[in-house]
């Protein structure tokens, strides 16, 4: 018996096939347990079962005081920002950024945010660098007033680097049907209000890369007259996206059916953005004498040697969302939103028939809506 405890111990430890081949579970466990406070701080009544299940869930009750509630969706990641986090290991505002880019496409049409879910994919999982993502993410949530109810990470080793991950969400909100913002209540005279951003927000970063790379910056190196908070390149670039969704409901909330369309100021620059959200037969020029684009935006044009009308397509050149208000509404509806402290200020009116000659964008991301075009040049001085 003696000499066979002694060869039982002598034999080696089984190897878990799975970890050999470079995922290590262990690590997500240790993930799900450092991120478990921050995701639960999201979590009001209505989720139950708390975290790690196989489903979130989500009481639905409240559904039953609406007449015709309908459910909102979205989807979407942050794309190539995830680069620079990478390339300076700061993951903790990465999650911001996805909630804005997911949760702020349902405040469009006028739905309160209810649950999101997150998947993250990565090379290997670093449990801390994980749980800052997602701790980024619950503080979004938090501030949006959404639950973050459940989400996966994956480990995906030969198909990504150990350095590399990539994000993205989805979100569900709740709207009353009589309520729904859009075109539909779009007429002539409304007045567009921009609505500032807090930087690049989450689009144009390839063409950000490009640039930088071919100046020969570092991201590490010292950032001068980017106007934003980080103090390197890297920390500069990285500013998070500005989160409306609060502030909007509560315009909405205020003033009622005066707001009658909502866009978001994402993929495709500022008017492709609002010929979206636009009547068919509307039309609508952008004066961009009304504000100045900030320095993050010129200092980059300069460094790849663009006119900044070349980037419209790309940047969102310092406005984050388009309001499309009652005309007798807009000067209310800027003073609230400056109360909120998100700086707002007319930059066209909505017309209807026909339009003036020259090129307009129309017909994007597959909406065949308004007509809308930049018009006059950018001020010189930032007075937003």
């Amino acid at each position: 018996m003696a000499s066979s405890q002694r060869d039982a111990r002598s034999r080696p430890e089984p190897v878990n096939p799975y970890t050999a081949a470079g995922v290590d579970t262990a690590a997500g466990d240790l993930a799900v347990e450092l991120m478990k406070s921050a995701v639960r701080r999201t979590h009001g009544p209505e989720v139950l079962g708390g975290v790690g299940g196989f489903a979130g869930l989500f009481d639905a009750t409240a559904f039953k005081a609406y007449d015709k509630p309908l459910l909102a969706t979205s989807t979407d990641g942050v794309g190539t920002k995830v680069a620079i986090a990478q390339a300076i290991d700061k993951h903790d505002t990465i999650g911001l950024d996805l909630v804005g880019m997911v949760v702020d496409d349902i405040v469009v049409v006028g739905a309160k945010p209810l649950f999101m879910t997150d998947y993250i994919a990565c090379g290997k999982v670093f449990p801390e660098r994980i749980a800052d993502i997602v701790r980024g993410i619950a503080a979004g949530c938090a501030e949006t007033g959404t639950a973050l109810v459940g989400g996966e990470t994956a480990e995906h080793p030969g198909l990504l680097g150990p350095n590399d991950y990539d994000v993205a969400g989805a979100a569900t909100g709740l709207v009353e049907a009589s309520r729904v913002l859009g075109a539909e209540r779009v007429q002539d005279g409304d007045v567009v209000l921009a609505l500032a951003s807090s930087g690049l927000h989450s689009n144009g970063y390839s063409l950000v890369r490009h640039i930088v790379a071919g100046a020969g910056i570092q991201y590490g190196d010292r950032a001068a007259d980017l106007g934003t908070h980080g103090s390197t390149w890297g920390e500069a670039l990285l500013e998070p996206t500005r989160l409306y969704a609060q502030p909007l409901l509560r315009l909405i909330a205020d003033h009622g059916d005066r707001i009658h369309a909502l866009s978001h100021v994402t993929g495709g620059g500022i008017a492709a953005n609002l010929a979206r959200v636009l009547p068919q037969d509307t039309w609508v020029e952008v004066d961009r004498s009304t504000w100045s684009p900030p320095p993050v935006f010129r200092v980059l044009a300069d460094l790849g040697d663009l006119e900044l009308e070349s980037t419209e397509g790309t940047w969102n050149l310092g406005i984050g969302f388009l309001a499309v208000v009652a005309a007798e509404k807009a000067d209310a509806a800027a003073s609230a939103l400056s109360h909120e402290g998100i700086a707002a200020w007319q930059v066209g009116v909505v017309h209807t028939g026909p339009r003036p000659d020259g090129d307009f964008e129309q017909g994007a991301k597959g909406v065949d809506g308004g007509a809308v075009r930049l018009v006059g040049a950018y001020a010189s001085n930032a007075a937003h």
